[in-house]
């Protein structure tokens, strides 16, 4: 599979323009921000509203020293999502990315924060902690909604009513969960054809098996690959985005040993924080314009 870089600079190529040196992140990053790719007209459009919503003042300070971790505006360019979208992101939580899609998509699109009807404490704070956020600032949350779902038989929308579904570092909670393979179907049915998935998780070693690690918060990259096309979507793109290689994933309490959890507390502390966040795969699926067959 090509990568977009290559793409790209086949294009450029073929049209004889000049390729400037690409920039590289900073030395003082603990993660890499990966390959970029020069923008499109329309991409940098995109590009100039992004940098404004990271910079909004909006945005909690935590949250923002997670940036360099996250790579929010690299990983959603990858993802190719535009302002005009009707977004659903999958169980938000505390509403990092809330934070930047909502008022992204305020003007021109619509962001729907998917979360699991409330079943626990987590669950129900997190339902009412983005309810209180939309309500107390309509100047930056617009018409952002919030719509419950039961990961048993989850329903995320009416069927093609989505241009992009978004999900980041819940995957795993699905599998040690059983409810997998529905959310996926339930992502292809909300999405129009040609929709887009963008997947984001921590990754395993490419030769561990699901058993063996899903517990640790870890999960295969073939895997997760394997429940978006059995549910018929079609992989389009991988990035390296999200990747940390100082991650070894061999920890006492899994990826939350790392931040930002840090769930051994003080224990070796500055240790997991100089490793820094997960390593992540970055996944782009596409569904198709003609149904592919699903296994």
């Amino acid at each position: 599979m090509k990568t977009r870089t290559t793409l790209v600079l086949t294009a450029l190529l073929a049209t004889g323009c000049a390729i400037a040196a690409p920039a590289f992140a900073q030395e003082a990053q603990d993660q890499p921000a990966g390959d970029l790719v020069p923008p499109t007209s329309a991409r940098d459009f995109t590009s100039q509203q992004l940098d404004g919503v990271l910079a909004g003042n909006w945005r909690s300070a935590a949250n923002r020293a997670r940036d360099p971790y996250r790579h929010p505006k690299a990983t959603l360019e990858f993802f190719g999502v535009r302002p005009d979208y009707t977004v659903v992101e999958i169980t938000p939580g505390g509403g990092w990315y809330t934070e930047i899609l909502a008022p992204l998509l305020k003007d021109n699109g619509h962001y729907v924060a998917a979360v699991q009807k409330p079943s626990d404490n987590e669950a129900r704070q997190d339902a009412s902690g983005l309810h209180q956020k939309f309500a107390a600032d309509a100047a930056h949350y617009g018409k952002a909604t919030v719509v419950e779902f039961d990961p048993k038989a989850p329903v995320f929308g009416a069927p093609g009513s989505a241009d992009m579904v978004l999900t980041f570092r819940n995957v795993h909670n699905w599998v040690m969960a059983n409810t997998a393979p529905q959310m996926f179907k339930a992502f292809f049915t909300v999405l129009r054809p040609g929709g887009v998935l963008g997947v984001e998780d921590h990754r395993a070693a490419d030769k561990a098996s699901v058993d063996a690690v899903k517990k640790s918060g870890y999960l295969p990259t073939a895997y997760v690959i394997k429940l978006a096309t059995d549910a018929g979507f079609k992989l389009e793109e991988t990035s390296e985005i999200n990747a940390n290689p100082k991650d070894t994933k061999d920890y006492p309490q899994g990826v939350w040993t790392l931040p930002p959890t840090l769930t051994l507390g003080d224990k070796d502390k500055a240790k997991y924080q100089a490793i820094g966040e997960s390593d992540r795969m970055t996944l782009r699926f596409v569904k198709p314009a003609t149904p592919v067959a699903t296994h």
